[in-house]
């Protein structure tokens, strides 16, 4: 079978159309109505741990991985409580050496940065049974590091995340998409269990566990055209 992973990063007002960053933030009434939509349908939204029994299972199942990039307040301000109140689990990657700051790496595209889930509301992201993934350390571009450094990013994310969290962190997304086949060993090397790329499709059985497929959710989609996003893609 395969499953979308759909990929969000800010829940919040959607910027004018100037804004570089538009096209990742999706309204909040916008995505309350798309997780109220898919769960009339029929549809389980699922956290990317969760998420994994489905992918090696055939046959097909109404399921989708619903995963947050950068680990913005609104999300947690906005996107949690209508995850909760229908019952959906989800992952949201952290910057793990920014918690409680904002995305710095925008600076260059936007003049008001937004502020990023401090250690607190982590702790109650993952109470409330949502998953605590790592977006490296410092939102870089792992491929253009040494790979000392890239596996400084990549295992310093997860050892720091463990140490706030307690448990062991199996979720891992590379920023900005970018990642190569020594990138790919030495995520799998620090002990994740699956990795997210940006890569436009759905996810099967077949797709390395540590380079999948994600559908982007534009800020416009309602939730007749994202089931359609989910079906056709």
């Amino acid at each position: 079978m395969s499953v979308p992973i759909l990929m969000y990063h800010q829940i919040c007002a959607v910027p004018p159309r100037d804004n570089p960053l538009r096209g990742l933030c999706v309204d909040p009434d916008t995505f309350a109505s798309q997780m109220a939509g898919l769960r009339r349908f029929g549809y389980q939204g699922l956290s990317m741990g969760e998420l994994q029994s489905y992918l090696r299972a055939p046959g097909r199942a109404k399921v989708f991985g619903i995963t947050f990039d950068d680990g913005f307040q609104n999300v947690f301000d906005h996107a949690m409580p209508v995850l909760d109140s229908v019952g959906f689990t989800a992952t949201c990657y952290f910057v793990a050496d920014h918690l409680g700051g904002t995305n710095h790496w925008d600076a260059h595209l936007v003049a008001s940065p937004a502020p990023l889930m401090d250690r607190d509301r982590l702790l109650t992201w993952m109470r409330r049974g949502h998953e605590v993934g790592a977006h490296t350390l410092n939102h870089v571009s792992l491929p253009d590091l040494t790979l000392d450094d890239a596996a400084a990013e990549i295992v310093g994310a997860k050892h720091q995340l463990e140490s706030i969290c307690g448990t062991n962190i199996e979720a891992f997304c590379y920023p900005y998409g970018n990642v190569t086949r020594h990138v790919r060993d030495i995520v799998e090397r620090a002990g994740y269990r699956n990795a997210t790329t940006t890569r436009r499709a759905r996810a099967d059985r077949d797709d390395d566990p540590f380079l999948l497929p994600r559908l982007a959710v534009a800020p416009d989609v309602g939730p007749l055209r994202l089931l359609f996003k989910c079906l056709a893609s």
